[in-house]
Parts: structure tokens; C-alpha cells; sequence
């Protein structure tokens, strides 16, 4: 094959996500070869390259003519499911790819599998990426923000194409080298994490408005939409509000409405969750919004428990939606958005102390502000306050939590008032909000200088001489607690 004939990348995986990956880099003026183990998913990417614009795309049908098709040293992207189907796609073409030749896997993979796989390709003399990509079928069409680790050299023998295909803003491409081994996924796992709290607070700002407020479909989209030009602008609001607008064609009303109360979900949000706690992390919004997905899988349960829990009285004991007064729509919608914009905050905390905490561990030296800077454009928790967190972290690379950076802290002292009202009110409603709930109870406990732990130790000593520390004196000490209680109930009964 003539050597101008060759691909300057190849993707191998076309279902939608790597038919749109293909497609923009081939749209960026980069020759690529695809491949799929089903023939057809080729012809139909290749036909989608036409239609599109002609572009540079050409398809093959095997293992050996497509790795041989891309021009050495060879950069090929893998976009199948994560586990087995990696490791076997890896099989398929690396026995045809030379030492220096680089495997990218763009799939949503546990980072221990892509560190034995970075290892396993060094032992062949190949190069290794994981590489997070986010921003949906969408995104990976017209810009993903792209989390690259592994190999600086593989990342450096793609860095041109992967500038022109991610997504951009004002300060460069969504993308940068996140870090060694399975940095790039690891990351990519944390940003689903933060995605699902997002996605929590979000439901529970709807639920808010709509049982306590008693909004429309028609005001929550125009609420939402007055939201998104304003401190909580972001593509989550922005899809929110296009959701409520949207109308069933089965019958009356808007779809959002006939859309059963369970919520799906991948994985990644649990392993944040495990890597949370393995961390000794703090991670409660992120955690409950996990939990909410395993109690909204309920279904049967849940609505056999309304029917329970009514017969034996609740509406009672509970003041219900309309909390037997007016309420002040007005007051609450304002409300109800500071409290989202103050929770949001102590969840993108938490995830990246969560990054911080595994960079420490791994030595991966993390960059949280560039993080940031990459996520703000192309992926699903893009954000304007993003832009706010990168200079927090620039100012501060040390920065212990976001909380206490000095714009946040401000910000956050002067949202607490409205946020608690939100909260009070939907405890008084009966209504569930996990999400801000644990936020709040978050930024309690970090600002507190003195918490309720003094006792909690003093019980694991009492039961298990676990030992204690003083406030007043260096060292660890233990207390004979049974026997000194016993003693002065002794002499308490003696006085008696």
C-alpha cells in the first residue's frame, strides 16, 4: 500500500458513539480507517462519511487490512464495551500492529484494567491510553471533552488530532494528558460521579417546585431556561428545560410525565462511590445520589408502601404538598435555585477531593484547574462555574476544598439561609431531597470546629479500647470506662 495512501488514525467499535468519533475526526481533515467485527456497522459508517461531506473515512472488514491501513507509528482508537470486549478487540489487532504503535481506549473501563493492559502492551513494545470521552453521541459528533492517561508518548503521537477534534473553549481544547497508568479513566469515573449528583439535585429542584410549588410543565421550562443564563448555566439545566417542553405523542400532556420513576445506570457511579470510601473520602451527595437510582428501581415496593403507610395514617402526621398554607412561588423558585447552586458546589468538592485524594495515593499529579478547564465545554457537567473552579485551583493548587476558597465561601455563607429553607420545607412536605440534604449537611460539617466524634470515640474505647487522643495533652489513652461508671454509681446509689 502506498504510503500517502495510509490512514493517519484508525477506530475500531462503530456503534453510534464511534460511528460520531470516526466521523468528526475524518470532518477535521484526518485521513481514518474504521472497523467493526460486524461488517455492516463499516458500510454503514462509511455511507455516513458520503452523506456527510465526503469525507476521509475508509472501511475494512479484517483485523490485518485495517491495522495495516493506518500509517506507522500506528494510533488506534477502541470504542467497544468495557471488560472482555476490550481485551479481545486488543488481541484481534495487535498481533498485526509493530512495536511504537499505540492502542487508545476510549470506553468508560475500571482503571486497574487499563493499568494491567498499559503493562501487558509495554511487555509487546505497544504504547497505551485510557481515555475518558464525555459529552454523549452528541459530543463525540461535534467536540467531546477527552481525558487521555497512560503512555506521554502515545498521547503525544495523537495530541494534534485530538486538539482539532475536542470540544473547544476559550482557553484551548477540551483536552489535556490527565496523568500515568489508568489516570485518564480513573478520572473519567469521577466525572460520572459528579454527573449523577448534578442530575439528583436537578430531580429534586424539579420535585420542589413542582409538589411544593405546584408548577407547570410550561413554567418549570421557562424557570429552567431563565436559569441557564444566569450562576447555574450549564448543559444539564439547559436539557431540562427543553425536556419539559417536550409533548407526548401517545396522548395528552408533556412526556416527562409518562416516563416511569426508575432510573437506569452504567456503573461508574458506584465504583466513585467505592473509591470514596476506600479513600476515607467524603462523598455523601455523590453516594445518595446513587442511592436514590437503587431506591427509584423499587417500583413495586415503593408503591406497595404508599398504599401501607397511607392506610396507616401518614397524610397526618406529615403537612403534604400544600403545607396547609400559601406558598410564595415567587420566593421559593429564587430559593430553590440557591439551594441547587450551593449543593452543586459540595458535590463538584467532593469529587475532586476524591481526585486529589487518588492522585496523592497513585502519584498520578493530578492537575485539578486543568480538569476543570477541559470539563467546561463538550462534556455532560459542562458548566459556567467551572470556569470559577479552574482559577480556584490556580490560585490555590493546594486548595484543601472548595469550600473555603474565598469567592465560594462567600458565596456559599450567602446562599445558606435560602438553602436551608428549602431543605426545612421539604422535610416539612414529606418530600424527599437526598441530594441537597447531604450537601448541606456536608457544609455543616466541614465548618465546624468542634463536632460530636469526641463521644463516638469515647464509645469505641468504652466497647473495644480503641484508645483516644486529648485535646489538652499529647499521646493515645485508654479508659477503664465500666469500671469508673461502675464505681461512681456505686457511690451515687451509696449517697442516696
Amino acid at each position: 500500500m502506498e504510503a500517502a495512501a495510509l490512514s493517519r488514525i484508525g477506530l475500531a467499535g462503530l456503534a453510534v458513539m464511534g460511528q460520531n468519533l470516526a466521523l468528526n475526526i475524518a470532518e477535521k481533515g484526518f485521513p481514518i480507517s474504521v472497523y467493526n467485527r460486524t461488517a455492516s456497522k463499516v458500510d454503514e459508517t462509511v455511507g455516513r462519511a458520503s452523506v456527510e461531506g465526503g469525507l476521509p473515512l475508509t472501511g475494512h472488514h479484517s483485523p490485518r487490512d485495517f491495522v495495516l491501513s493506518i500509517s506507522r507509528p500506528r494510533s488506534i482508537i477502541i470504542l467497544v464495551k468495557a471488560g472482555a470486549p476490550v481485551d479481545q478487540t486488543v488481541a484481534a489487532l495487535s498481533q498485526f500492529m509493530d512495536p511504537g504503535d499505540s492502542i487508545i481506549d476510549g470506553g468508560n473501563e475500571w482503571y486497574e484494567n487499563t493499568e494491567r493492559r498499559l503493562r501487558e502492551a509495554s511487555a509487546r513494545g505497544l504504547l497505551y491510553l485510557g481515555m475518558g470521552v464525555s459529552g454523549g453521541e452528541d459530543g463525540a459528533r461535534h467536540g467531546p471533552s477527552l481525558m487521555p492517561g497512560g503512555h506521554l508518548k502515545a498521547y503525544h503521537n495523537v495530541q494534534d488530532v485530538l486538539a482539532r477534534v475536542a470540544a473547544q473553549v476559550d482557553d484551548g481544547p477540551c483536552v489535556t494528558f490527565v496523568g500515568e497508568g489508568g489516570a485518564g479513566n480513573f478520572v473519567k469515573m469521577v466525572h460520572n460521579g459528579i454527573e449523577y449528583g448534578d442530575m439528583q439535585l436537578i430531580s429534586e429542584a424539579y420535585d420542589v417546585l413542582r409538589t411544593v410549588g405546584g408548577l407547570s410543565n410550561g413554567e418549570l421550562a421557562e424557570i429552567f431556561a431563565d436559569w441557564n443564563d444566569g450562576e447555574l448555566e450549564s448543559f444539564l439545566i439547559e436539557i431540562t428545560a427543553d425536556i419539559f417542553r417536550v409533548p407526548d405523542e401517545h396522548g395528552e400532556g408533556e412526556l416527562v410525565d409518562k416516563i416511569l420513576d426508575k432510573t437506569g445506570m452504567k456503573g461508574t457511579g458506584k465504583w466513585t462511590v467505592q473509591q470514596a470510601a476506600e479513600l476515607s473520602v467524603a462523598a455523601p451527595t455523590i453516594a445518595a445520589s446513587l442511592d436514590s437510582r437503587y431506591l427509584s428501581g423499587l417500583k413495586e415496593e415503593r408503591e406497595a408502601a404508599a398504599r401501607v403507610l397511607d392506610q396507616a395514617g401518614i397524610g397526618s402526621e406529615v403537612s403534604g404538598p400544600s403545607l396547609g398554607r400559601s406558598i410564595n412561588k415567587k420566593r421559593l423558585i429564587d430559593d430553590v435555585r440557591q439551594a441547587l447552586y450551593a449543593s452543586k458546589i459540595c458535590s463538584y468538592a467532593q469529587g475532586m477531593n476524591l481526585l486529589r485524594a487518588k492522585s496523592e495515593e497513585k502519584g498520578w499529579n493530578l492537575n485539578l484547574g486543568e480538569l476543570a478547564r477541559i470539563w467546561k465545554g463538550g462534556c455532560i457537567i459542562r458548566a459556567r462555574f467551572l470556569d470559577r473552579i479552574k482559577k480556584a485551583y490556580e490560585r490555590n493548587r493546594g486548595l484543601a476544598n472548595l469550600i473555603v476558597d474565598p469567592e465560594f465561601a462567600r458565596e456559599m455563607v450567602q446562599r445558606q439561609g435560602a438553602w436551608r429553607r428549602v431543605v426545612g420545607l421539604a422535610i416539612e412536605a414529606g418530600i424527599s431531597t437526598p441530594g441537597m440534604c447531604s450537601s448541606l449537611a456536608y457544609f455543616d460539617t466541614y465548618r465546624r470546629a468542634r463536632l460530636p466524634a469526641n463521644l463516638v470515640q469515647a464509645q469505641r474505647d468504652y466497647f473495644g479500647a480503641h484508645t483516644y487522643e486529648r485535646i489538652d495533652h499529647p499521646g493515645s489513652f485508654h479508659t477503664e470506662w465500666s469500671k469508673i461508671a461502675g464505681q461512681s454509681k456505686a457511690g451515687a446509689g451509696a449517697f442516696n
